[in-house]
């Protein structure tokens, strides 16, 4: 999975092209796009026009400006306010008004394909606003009682850091007025998160009302400084933290505490489907087509999973054979679950495990690929105040700039229900050759405007990537155990069934226990994990939908290749190819293919 801190963002925009925070505007002279003297006049204007686009998405979203290692506006949350959020929407329509008085015809393939990505983009925010996410901006994984995470993507370096994050603190309280505000006129147009997930987060908001302001997570970074900041200072911005703290941040929380206990919880929907909220149906359908890319339904990607259960079950009891074990797939379920072999009898020796192992994969990629990142990445552990309520793991990007790698995150919380078998999997998955290496190559690419550098768009082509990944696993000398190789298949099937349970809930009206009876079914995964990955959907409708539509497609066309090609595929370049122009749409991945298909058979 990949993470997000901007918490918010993902619930005011389905779409990655507003991506962050709020100061004076830069010029296209100052962002973003490199381009040749004497370029076209009208790829000047479109550049221009990207660079104008992406600087107000750093303008409004403060946090994911942060994210991105942009510190201009470090000291300040976004503008929540229902006003701040039609005048984004409006300027989105501008915008595409503004683009689609350039004529693109004629435009270097290059180009031509920046502008379709910005119109689509474009077009996607406007139309998820109609459905009006906002108004729900939170849920058990991300809310006002996370923001605290975002920490751990700022860098404590300088006095101004500790200030702008001070700063911060002390507009805590307006940010959370107006996330009141926007749950206010949720439950006004009955358009509130499901009982399931909002249960959970009275404890979350508990933990943040706090006694003392230096046991508050908020007040982390003031635990430590550099030894360039003088002592004198430091006790200053110590003292100037606590006091934000204890001054601002508590009492924001205690009312929220009493409004969601009051007004807010008591207007939960009992039914988990996202099909219960006004225009519900449709919303799905635009969420099944906005995370894959695709125009397939809900049924027809209801009736994909389904296919792909069946077809990995398959695999699975063939090796299940192999290994031989005599009972049923439950009881072999049942073992891999609970033998404690297949456990760490503590968190650091996991997280040391994961460690080692990422490190391992290191050393085989180049067997796989000619370019490979500039960006390191390192492994650390799922925070321990939201851990309960995490995946088993997330990635999480580093900074555009390069200041900040790349972070693999492993969750430590209860490591008896953290299994052997999965390592290799996730590992490849959530770091190399999957996310970290997707990413940080993208972040890399020279010559293209930030909205495709660092847009992090396309959750089809990114997760789906990522899942690709896995099978990866087997070229890079990994599952040699078969365990681990069955770890890989169970993987799999995580994602063919998220298929199956997220169109169930979402489209086919599926309870929770539904949902979960046919992942405790399908998989070996602890109930834990996937209690927590059906309320992660339950939340998130949509987005388990992107992994294997993604993967599917990935691996059609590398198949397509291999059999056009024979002797003259490389299968180092056609990776290369893939990730070469960064996160794209499905459709125009393939055209990316056919067209390198064309191209190695001229040659």
């Amino acid at each position: 999975m990949l993470q997000r801190f901007a918490w918010f963002s993902a619930a005011l925009s389905c779409a990655a092209l507003t991506l962050a925070a709020c100061a004076d505007q830069a010029t296209a002279a100052d962002t973003g796009s490199k381009l040749t003297p004497g370029s076209d006049a009208r790829v000047v204007e479109l550049h221009a026009l990207y660079d104008a686009e992406w600087q107000r998405g750093l303008r409004e979203n403060p946090e994911n400006a942060s994210q991105l290692g942009d510190k201009r506006y470090n000291d300040r949350w976004g503008d929540r306010s229902i006003q701040a959020i039609q005048q984004s929407h409006d300027a989105d329509v501008a915008a595409l008004q503004k683009l689609k008085q350039i004529d693109p015809g004629g435009l270097s393939q290059t180009e031509a394909l920046n502008y379709t990505l910005f119109e689509q983009q474009l077009e996607d925010n406007i139309n998820s606003y109609r459905f009006r996410p906002y108004l729900m901006p939170v849920d058990h994984i991300y809310g006002l009682q996370s923001t605290q995470d975002i920490t751990q993507v700022l860098s404590f370096d300088t006095e101004k850091d500790y200030a702008d994050w001070t700063a911060r603190l002390r507009a805590f309280g307006t940010l959370t007025d107006q996330t009141i505000a926007l749950m206010q006129q949720g439950v006004a147009e009955q358009r509130v998160p499901a009982c399931a997930i909002l249960n959970k987060i009275p404890d979350q908001i508990a933990k943040q009302i706090v006694t003392q302001p230096q046991d508050s997570a908020f007040y982390t970074p003031f635990k430590q400084f550099p030894k360039t900041i003088a002592a004198e200072i430091q006790t200053k911005l110590a003292g100037d933290g606590a006091n934000a703290v204890q001054q601002s941040v508590v009492p924001a929380f205690k009312r929220f505490q009493t409004f969601f206990k009051n007004d807010y919880l008591p207007h939960c929907r009992s039914q988990v489907g996202v099909s219960a909220l006004p225009d519900g149906a449709a919303y799905y359908t635009y969420l099944a087509k906005h995370h894959t890319t695709t125009e397939l339904t809900p049924e027809q990607i209801h009736q994909l999973g389904l296919s792909e259960v069946a077809r990995i079950r398959t695999a699975m009891d063939a090796l299940r054979t192999e290994v031989g074990f005599k009972g049923s797939f439950a009881d072999f379920s049942k073992f891999l679950r609970t033998d404690k072999r297949f456990y760490f009898s503590n968190g650091d020796a996991l997280l040391t495990a994961y460690g080692a192992l990422g490190k391992r994969i290191d050393g085989e990629l180049p067997h796989l690929f000619g370019k490979l990142p500039r960006l390191p990445y390192g492994v650390r552990a799922v925070p321990m105040e939201t851990a309960p309520y995490q995946t088993t793991a997330y990635y999480q990007p580093g900074a555009a700039d390069g200041t900040r790698a790349g972070y693999f995150y492993a969750n430590l919380y209860k490591p008896e229900t953290r299994p052997k078998w999965e390592m290799e999997v996730l590992t490849s998955h959530e770091a190399v050759p999957g996310h970290h290496l997707q990413i940080a190559l993208q972040q890399e690419l020279e010559g293209l405007p930030e909205f495709r550098t660092n847009g992090l768009s396309y959750t089809a082509f990114v997760e789906g990537w990522a899942l690709y990944s896995e099978s990866l696993g087997y070229e890079l000398g990994l599952y040699k155990d078969p365990y681990s190789r069955y770890g890989q298949l169970t993987y799999e099937m995580w994602r063919a069934c998220r298929l199956v349970m997220d169109t169930g809930m979402h489209a086919k009206g599926w309870t929770r226990s539904q949902a979960i009876d046919f992942m405790l079914a399908n998989t070996p995964r602890a109930q834990n994990d996937i209690e927590v990955e059906v309320d992660r959907y339950i939340a998130w409708p949509g987005q388990a939908l992107a992994y294997k539509i993604g993967q599917l497609k990935i691996r059609e066309l590398r198949s397509r290749a291999e059999h056009a090609l024979g002797d003259k595929f490389d299968l180092r370049a056609f990776h290369d190819m893939v990730l070469g122009s960064g996160a794209l749409p499905l459709e125009v991945l393939e055209r990316n293919v056919d067209a390198w298909i064309a191209q190695r058979k001229n040659n």
